[in-house]
């Protein structure tokens, strides 16, 4: 893991709000754990936390988490601190979702601006014929428990969010995890979650698709225009910053009806040579085929919510000249073959 780790320039740089890390600081003091003790035990200096509006490298917040967890014994601290996190505690970008007109705007806005906060975890919006699905991958070099905390955090403050600016009282939707049903006990956050699954084939946030037409109470045109603005300056500053070409490659590893692109047009696409391409990829600890196989199986599950497309048709779509690889990818990927998962689905 270390080795992966200096991999990943990006990890070493500033991106994680320090109020973020702030969260898990003040459960360890709440358990009797001191800041002091918390900064010890993680290498980290009471530098790294002094500025209350200034950033930390996910290395560090990575090294601070594991040093809480590891002093309170807690394991299950990620859904403490979601459920604890306002909208407010995600800057300009949480503004501007509480002043949009309905949530369909909400979600544009979320998509757009998410990478200025939400560094380090991938975010997937997609709707279904029932369902609206906010989908998380995790980019984080980090062992099983550490990506169980990050999304426990994640998803239930998202959650929690959500709730907020519909003015939702009721349960709404369910939680997926991909892991295990951990040991800790979920059901003392019970009355602060919907539903929750775990063993899915993704780890998403699930609501009906009728929200998207829910007005919202604290709309304000004005407020909102003023917060957009604030997050297209904090995204150009992050733009310079930036030197991370994975994230560029993801978003442009699109599925058209030519298929995926290919190394040569990626990196035309990115005003590199393909060498550069490349090159710059494997610096990250990343490959073209793997940027290949996450597309290929976050456009699967979305096409297998299809029922009107074959499943060999989907093998096809995703540039599979064998139906039998793309089932076999697909198990590796999920668990379960493509005609278990949308059978499942179909339920």
């Amino acid at each position: 893991m270390q080795k992966k780790l200096l991999q990943e320039t990006w990890f070493h740089q500033p991106y994680m709000p320090v109020s973020y890390a702030l969260v898990y600081v003040d459960l360890a003091i709440e358990r009797g754990v001191s800041a002091q003790q918390v900064l010890q035990q993680a290498g980290l200096t009471t530098a790294t936390l002094s500025d209350l509006t200034g950033r930390i490298s996910p290395y560090d917040y990575v090294r601070l988490i594991t040093a809480v967890v590891a002093l309170t014994g807690d394991n299950g601290l990620g859904f403490e601190v979601g459920i604890r996190q306002p909208l407010t505690a995600h800057g300009s970008l949480g503004y501007a979702l509480l002043c949009c007109g309905h949530v369909d705007e909400a979600v544009m806005i979320l998509q757009r601006f998410w990478h200025i906060r939400g560094r380090g975890i991938r975010l997937v919006c997609s709707r279904q014929a029932d369902y609206l699905a906010f989908e998380f991958h995790s980019d984080m070099p980090s062992n099983e428990t550490m990506r169980r905390i990050l999304f426990d955090a994640m998803l239930s403050g998202f959650y929690q969010g959500l709730c907020f600016i519909l003015s939702e009282t009721q349960a709404l939707g369910e939680l997926w995890f991909d892991y295990a049903s951990p040991e800790y006990d979920v059901t003392r956050f019970s009355d602060h979650l919907p539903p929750v699954r775990y063993q899915m084939p993704v780890t998403q946030l699930r609501v009906p698709i009728a929200v998207i037409e829910r007005r919202l109470a604290m709309a304000n045109p004005e407020a909102l225009a003023l917060a957009i603005a604030q997050c297209e300056r904090e995204s150009s500053l992050l733009a310079e910053e930036d030197s991370d070409i994975v994230v560029s490659a993801r978003a442009a590893m699109r599925l058209t009806e030519q298929g995926y692109p290919h190394p040569d047009a990626l990196a035309e696409r990115l005003h590199v040579s393909t060498r550069t391409f490349r090159r710059r990829l494997q610096m990250q600890g990343v490959s073209y085929h793997g940027l290949l196989e996450e597309a290929r199986r976050r456009d699967a599950l979305l096409l297998l919510e299809k029922p009107s497309i074959e499943i060999q048709k989907i093998a096809e779509l995703l540039g599979y000249n064998n139906p039998a690889n793309f089932t076999r990818a697909f198990k590796e990927w999920t668990g379960r073959t493509p005609s278990q998962y949308r059978a499942i689905r179909a339920m």
